[in-house]
């Protein structure tokens, strides 16, 4: 059974949120629509989703200490973070790199990574990327080039069928991948080899670097195009825990899953939508729109305002 933890699901998601807006606030920029959409996508998988062992890496994570050689035989990836690679544990990919805040903020939350963790956030020398990389905290592999992930992901999840491990293999996406071929030819991939130990959960929250992503280039029908390529489908909001369960239920023999999670780039924060569509990431503009934000942001979230320093 998978590793409980004290927290609901619920209050994890509510944690990820509170975490991330208070880092964005004290550092004047940050992931905040990426919390807003993902929260409950992440906090599901880490408390209550995942077959994940206990993890096998520091509480406060290490200084980077390298790339991979000979000559560094302690290389560990950061992967440590969501337990051990074993026959019956699953393995999660964190395909958008740029959502590691979001992910290190639920990795405090379920008790997997040290608060000092955050602090050490994009800072040179640290492990804890801005955008993830293979040795920061939760990252299975480097996924910067975004939609390399379910394909990365259906190679292992197709060893490890071949090898008769049992845990399986899952793959956190966003939307904005559909714009790659290489997803497609994951899918397609996948479907033809029956990689039915794979499933991957979509933040399809309809948002990217340079604005909607309709403005940058439609995609059309996901779900449609998916099932065409051969994946199972499912489909539910995003900030409905008992949807998300359902969907993730959904029975799919031979084929992969993909879970379509339909989520809001404001959901909690709807102070954001003032800076809509320009949410990929938000640094304030002015000191005073810093602090408008700071208290409207915390009374939507029931927290306090964030301190500021005063100069």
């Amino acid at each position: 059974m998978p590793l409980r933890n004290e927290k609901s699901t619920e209050e994890v998601a509510r944690g990820i949120r509170a975490r991330v807006f208070e880092h964005t606030i004290r550092n004047n920029g940050g992931y905040l629509s990426q919390a807003c959409s993902a929260a409950e996508q992440l906090a599901f998988l880490y408390n209550e989703a995942l077959n994940l062992g206990p993890s096998t890496m520091p509480m406060v994570p290490p200084p980077f200490s390298g790339v991979p050689s000979a000559a560094n035989p302690l290389y560990r990836t950061g992967a440590g973070y969501n337990g051990p690679f074993d026959a019956v544990h699953d393995r999660l990919f964190i395909a958008p790199a740029h959502y590691a805040l979001v992910a290190y903020a639920c990795l405090i939350e379920v008790g997997r990574m040290a608060p000092e963790g955050l602090e050490m956030f994009n800072r040179d020398g640290s492990s804890v990327e801005m955008i993830g990389a293979e040795h920061s905290p939760g990252m299975e592999v480097h996924n910067g080039t975004l939609g390399i992930g379910l394909s990365t992901a259906a190679g292992l999840a197709w060893g490890r069928r071949r090898l008769g491990h049992t845990g399986r293999v899952c793959v956190f996406m966003s939307d904005g991948e559909v714009q790659e071929g290489q997803t497609w030819e994951a899918v397609q991939a996948a479907a033809h080899h029956g990689i039915d130990n794979l499933w991957a959960l979509m933040d399809v929250n309809r948002q990217q670097c340079d604005g909607a992503m309709d403005d940058v280039m439609t995609v059309g029908d996901i779900a449609t195009k998916l099932r065409d390529f051969g994946a199972v489908v499912a489909e539910c909001d995003a900030h409905d825990l008992a949807a998300l369960r359902a969907a993730a239920a959904t029975p799919h023999p031979g084929r992969p899953l993909i879970v379509l999670a339909h989520s809001r780039p404001t959901q909690g924060m709807e102070s954001l939508m003032s800076r809509f569509p320009r949410l990929h990431y938000v640094r304030f503009k002015s000191e005073e729109e810093r602090a408008r934000m700071n208290a409207e942001i915390a009374a939507e979230l029931g927290v306090p305002p964030v301190p500021l320093e005063t100069h």
